[in-house]
């Protein structure tokens, strides 16, 4: 397309650019292939959260319902600012802050938003890689290291901590993190620190050549988790209390669509399960030829990404249950051994005794009916129920590495499975890392061309930085930090930068126009019902989701789970003022730049139309013409039109309005060619 006349003169304005495309100066890297674009953009969101965190979540909001309210915000929010996010990366082939700085130089705050974002989460997730590199070192041992109790030095004692607890919970807060009881500072815990290292140097081994090195590399890092996940749906539905777990996770619990924080929950979750706002999908989709159907693949990778998450559902649900049926069948025979004790010593009376050989549901039973006779409860008789089992231990880390480790325990040849599963894991956060370190290099050599020339020092430069700043989380205390930067430092402000976004092009740019874009990419108009989605529906749906995060926010004080040592088991602790301070800081900090370079733009267009407003000031008067000095001179008819000098009249006003049309070279030729016509 031409350019507007403002581009022409060199203005910085804050009107809409998209479309009106430069031609590159140098050529853009691209995919090998469409399959590696797939596997890439599968890779970076499919990751960690599909196996811990939608899991956890369905199970406590109501199971298959929360999976058709997740379904839902998928259709309404999540792949229709999906295919925003595609389609502006590959129209304007820039990474997130070149494409908004197109849009309007006033929105590249959102670009830079952007990638603070992916550093707070890089920083983070590579440390969890890190944990997953640990504990696969340790899976070649047999028997696994977390299956039974150490015991203490030149005893046949067990360590007093691990049998108030378990041995996987005992192995992963005091062998894997040695952590502290609160987040106060602590000394280094150096065995995870070499992990911390070695998962940066596969991340920059991964990046050192860009997409040229991570695109093949997603061959095997986005392909390997789905082998893993059906080889351990197969060996689980194998499994006895399989069939328990999955019931438990598709009963469904309509009343929980009334509650605005499931709602807030599943809308979050669509937006981590995706990447939106983190400008990594930007920069993918942005070595993409224009005129690949991004549509299509916006949809394609959106439904991949849900099947996944049914998939590691019900694969974790599968050993969870089966995990569950053991623990319980456990509970039952301590239980039934108390009760024998009581009888012998008079304390329980015949007729309340159950029968030998009680089954889990049989016992639950017998415990309801024996509980309406007598406080059982006073003897230390429990009852024991799959679902309360499954109910311990379900939520983020605690799911892969203590309640899915406790399963694999108790499988035939536990540690295959045990390295299978981290692989699995390990290959997960890689693909996803890749992606997050995309969104914040990316961006950053478009907008710095200085960078393009140095860009694998760049990369490395990167990596070394995170893995220094990154030292705060292997540190005793750090998997509290883990969990405030994981709670706090990505939600606000992704869903902040998701809604400029929407603003960006349904408002800024305008809907109409950039369907009108589209079309000339794919070479057809996409469906209608995209327009109404990005102006009304999916800022509405934004706006409703940063409310009910700030509200929870406000009515709830920030807590995080932490280990007492001395008592054995975990506790919920309100996060120190200082503590408290940084994790606002890590909200605005990641947001600031959205304020900060629109004001800036703001006061620079102020400035230039002050100083363009004083020259419009100025007043111009006519000076005497040759004619006027002279007098007029007689003209012979083949001069007509001419003054007597020979040249054309020109008029002043006119001649001040074409100045500006004239810098133009095409404006410069006709000008001469004027002139020259008329000296003729």
């Amino acid at each position: 397309m031409e350019k507007s006349l403002n581009d022409l003169e060199g203005r910085t304005t804050g009107e809409s650019q998209l479309g009106l495309l430069p031609a590159e100066s140098t050529a853009r890297p691209t995919w090998g292939s469409k399959v590696q674009y797939i596997l890439a953009q599968v890779g970076f969101s499919v990751g960690l959260g599909n196996v811990w965190r939608f899991p956890y979540l369905c199970h406590q909001n109501g199971g298959g319902s929360f999976l058709l309210l997740y379904f839902l915000l998928l259709l309404i929010i999540g792949i229709p600012l999906f295919f925003l996010e595609l389609a502006a990366g590959q129209s304007i082939r820039q990474g997130s802050i070149g494409v908004w700085k197109h849009i309007s130089p006033r929105l590249a705050g959102i670009g830079f938003a952007s990638c603070v974002v992916c550093s707070f989460v890089a920083l983070y997730y590579n440390v969890i890689i890190g944990w997953s590199l640990f504990y696969l070192f340790n899976s070649f041992y047999y028997p696994l290291p977390w299956e039974n109790c150490p015991t203490l030095l030149n005893q046949t004692q067990e360590v007093v901590e691990c049998a108030k607890s378990t041995p996987t919970t005992y192995f992963w807060y005091r062998s894997a993190l040695n952590v502290t009881n609160t987040i106060e500072a602590s000394e280094m815990n150096w065995p995870m620190t070499g992990c911390l290292a070695l998962a940066w140097f596969l991340v920059c081994g991964g990046m050192i050549k860009g997409i040229k090195s991570s695109g093949k590399v997603m061959y095997f890092s986005s392909v390997f988790p789905y082998v893993v996940l059906f080889c351990f749906l197969i060996r689980g539905l194998l499994l006895e209390g399989a069939a328990d777990g999955i019931r438990i996770m598709f009963t469904p619990k309509l009343e929980i669509w009334g509650n605005i924080q499931v709602w807030r929950q599943a809308a979050t979750q669509v937006f981590f399960a995706l990447g939106l706002g983190f400008g990594s999908v930007i920069a993918y989709s942005s070595y993409n030829d224009r005129h690949n159907n991004c549509h299509f693949d916006a949809i394609l990778v959106s439904f991949i990404n849900f099947m996944t998450s049914i998939l590691a559902t019900l694969v974790v649900f599968a050993v969870l249950g089966f995990r569950a049926n053991v623990l319980t069948e456990q509970c039952v025979e301590t239980n039934m051994e108390k009760i024998l004790d009581l009888l012998r010593n008079g304390s329980l009376h015949e007729d309340v005794v159950p029968m030998r050989n009680l089954t889990n549901p049989e016992y639950s039973q017998w415990y309801k009916s024996a509980s309406e006779i007598m406080n059982l409860q006073q003897y230390g008789i429990s009852d024991c129920k799959v679902e309360d089992v499954m109910n311990e231990g379900v939520e983020g880390t605690g799911l892969a590495f203590i309640a899915f480790t406790e399963a694999m325990t108790h499988l035939p040849a536990s540690p295959f499975w045990s390295i299978l599963f981290f692989l699995m894991l390990l290959n997960l956060g890689l693909s996803t890392m890749f992606g997050n370190m995309q969104g914040i290099i990316t961006p950053l050599l478009d907008n710095f061309p200085c960078l393009r020339k140095k860009k694998t020092i760049f990369t490395v430069f990167c990596c070394i930085t995170g893995l220094l700043i990154g030292l705060i989380f292997v540190q005793r205390s750090g998997s509290y930090f883990v969990s405030m930067f994981d709670d706090y430092s990505a939600t606000l402000p992704l869903i902040i930068v998701v809604i400029f976004e929407n603003i960006a092009v349904a408002w800024v740019y305008g809907a109409e126009r950039f369907m009108e874009d589209i079309k000339g990419m794919l070479g057809h108009r996409p469906w209608r019902i995209y327009k109404y989605m990005w102006q009304y529906i999916s800022i509405l749906g934004m706006i409703g989701l940063l409310l009910a995060s700030l509200i929870k926010m406000c009515i709830e004080y920030p807590k995080y789970q932490s280990w007492n040592q001395q008592q054995a088991k975990e506790e919920m602790l309100q996060y120190p003022s200082w503590a408290l301070g940084m994790l606002t800081s890590l909200i605005i900090v990641a947001a600031l730049p959205i304020p900060i370079v629109f004001l800036k733009h703001t006061i620079q267009d102020w400035i230039l139309k002050g100083k363009s407003k004083t020259y419009d000031d100025c007043d111009y008067t006519q000076g005497n013409t040759v004619d006027d000095m002279i007098g007029p001179m007689e003209e012979s008819p083949a001069d007509l039109g001419h003054v007597g000098n020979g040249y054309l009249p020109v008029e002043m006003e006119d001649f001040a309005e074409r100045g500006k049309l004239l810098t133009t070279e095409g404006n410069l030729d006709d000008a001469e060619e004027g002139s020259a016509n008329a000296n003729c």
